[in-house]
């Protein structure tokens, strides 16, 4: 006889497998170790934020050729969910940091004028609400390259755009954090600091120190400056989708994951939300990751049980089982 449900609820592990491939391991070792499994797989606003949306909700998938974070044409798919209203863009598919050889990254350069092409394309298809999941990407832009491309296509009409953010972080601190991952060195992370600030200072308001409008590369900021865009944390709007809260104070325990754990887990990544929402509840939260870079007392702050590595399916697979026998 299978024990009580367990709440599988994992990002993906980034360039590695999606959220619904790990969770589908990790459940496979719980369910061989006699446990019901409840499948919840999860996202941030990074990438992934649209599949996620569209297993929980239903909906339909579009494409269209944008150009790419260096000008190069790419294809890029948004979502129209349930009825068509709201559509999902993913800044990943058109300005993302994967689109880029890491040799030709240049922080520099990199513009999100694709997303905006993406976003005008989801509101000719008669989208009201437009969510902008705005994490994986490759620019530093402030969003200038999204909202010229807006600008140039007449517009998006009445519809409304909702950035998800991955990430706290104010505008003027975009290029500091996240630059040197997308190919800047320390002179080019002052320059790009410099142009965030004067551009901030040309938009109809100021972003500066507003939380999350430096999601990806300023763009969430130029994108609320220029369009009124709401901001909201990506991680709470896909949890209040997916019913999370009821589904986990309905489960025995909750075993979360992602690629790697480190201290940005703990502002505004959806494992550290997960792990708050479940030690608030009394919930006990089990961790499987691909790599633990979180030293004891953030473990203690998350209050995570274990904190299992694995890095292929079957090590997912094993991990889920080696949990079976410690709850």
């Amino acid at each position: 006889m299978k024990r009580p449900a367990i709440l599988v609820a994992p990002d993906k592990f980034k360039q590695t497998f999606r959220a619904r491939e790990v969770a589908a391991a990790v459940g496979r070792g719980l369910e061989s170790g006699g446990w019901e499994i409840d499948l919840c797989p999860v996202a941030d606003g990074g990438d992934g934020t649209m599949e996620t949306l569209l297993l929980a909700l239903g909906g339909q998938t579009s494409g269209v050729e944008v150009h790419g974070p260096l000008g190069t044409t790419v294809k890029a798919g948004f979502a129209l969910l349930e009825d068509g209203a709201t559509a999902v863009v993913e800044v990943a598919a058109a300005s993302g940091l994967a689109l880029v050889a890491e040799h030709e990254r240049d922080s520099e350069a990199a513009s999100s004028g694709g997303t905006g092409e993406l976003i005008v394309a989801a509101a000719t298809a008669g989208a009201q609400v437009i969510l902008v999941a705005a994490g994986g990407s490759a620019t530093t832009d402030g969003g200038r390259g999204a909202i010229e491309a807006i600008a140039a296509a007449g517009g998006i009409g009445d519809a409304r755009l909702v950035v998800l953010a991955d990430v706290n972080t104010p505008f003027e601190h975009a290029a500091e954090l996240f630059a040197p991952q997308k190919g800047a060195d320390a002179a080019a992370v002052r320059r790009l600091s410099k142009r965030l600030d004067t551009l901030a200072t040309t938009l109809a308001r100021d972003p500066r120190g507003v939380a999350m409008t430096g999601a990806a590369g300023g763009l969430a900021g130029g994108l609320w400056a220029a369009f009124d865009a709401r901001i909201e944390s990506g991680a709470a709007f896909v949890l209040k989708a997916l019913d999370f809260d009821i589904r986990m104070r309905e489960a025995r325990a909750v075993v979360v994951g992602e690629g790697a754990i480190d201290k940005q887990s703990l502002h505004g990544k959806v494992l550290g939300e997960i792990a708050t929402r479940a030690r608030q509840a009394g919930v006990p939260c089990h961790a499987v990751v691909g790599r633990d870079d979180l030293d004891a007392f953030d473990k203690r702050i998350l209050d995570l049980q274990h904190v299992i590595e694995a890095t292929t399916l079957d090590e997912l697979e094993a991990a889920g089982l080696r949990l079976a026998a410690l709850l």
